[in-house]
């Protein structure tokens, strides 16, 4: 699995560069960045193929340090959160690999990043500051009909995130 780090991100974690991942296929694709919501430094995961996104707020210094066992996590807990089985997330995760940190997996898909975090900045009420995890902002966000990389036409990330997450089964 790959982890494209957007470059504020990169400069934020102080990572002076990194390479281009290995062509994959964009179901093992995430880009991932750092924003603001509710004062919080937050992390924005979008899968590259379906536009999934998921939001973590409240990082401690660790969390950003150690970003790919934050990133698995989190993913894990949204899935669960989307009711996506454990065992389906388990199956991804462990088909995947372990996450290395890569550049950004290009322009359109950085185009439904940003497209994604202003949905997240839209539908910032749903959020909960206190709490790591953001099931209800992530419902939301994920909720939409949107366009994606992964996809033609319009559709909801959940659902197209499921269709890639049994493409692999």
């Amino acid at each position: 699995m790959q982890l494209g780090l957007t470059i504020p991100l990169q400069k934020q974690l102080k990572i002076k560069s990194l390479p281009y991942g290995a062509p994959l296929a964009r179901r093992c694709c995430w880009d991932v960045h750092g924003i603001t919501l509710h004062g919080q430094r937050c992390l924005l995961a979008v899968h590259c193929s379906s536009r999934y996104t998921f939001t973590l707020c409240g990082l401690s210094v660790a969390d950003w340090r150690d970003l790919p066992a934050t990133f698995l996590q989190g993913m894990r807990q949204s899935f669960v959160a989307a009711g996506i089985p454990a065992a389906v997330c388990a199956r991804y995760a462990a088909q995947m690999g372990a996450p290395q940190l890569t550049k950004t997996h290009g322009r359109r898909e950085v185009a439904f990043l940003n497209r994604a975090w202003d949905d997240v900045v839209a539908l910032d009420y749903a959020a909960n500051p206190g709490t790591c995890c953001q099931p209800l902002l992530d419902a939301a966000v994920n909720a939409l009909p949107r366009r994606c990389a992964g996809y033609a036409g319009l559709g909801t990330a959940v659902e197209r995130l499921r269709a890639d997450l049994t493409e692999g089964a």
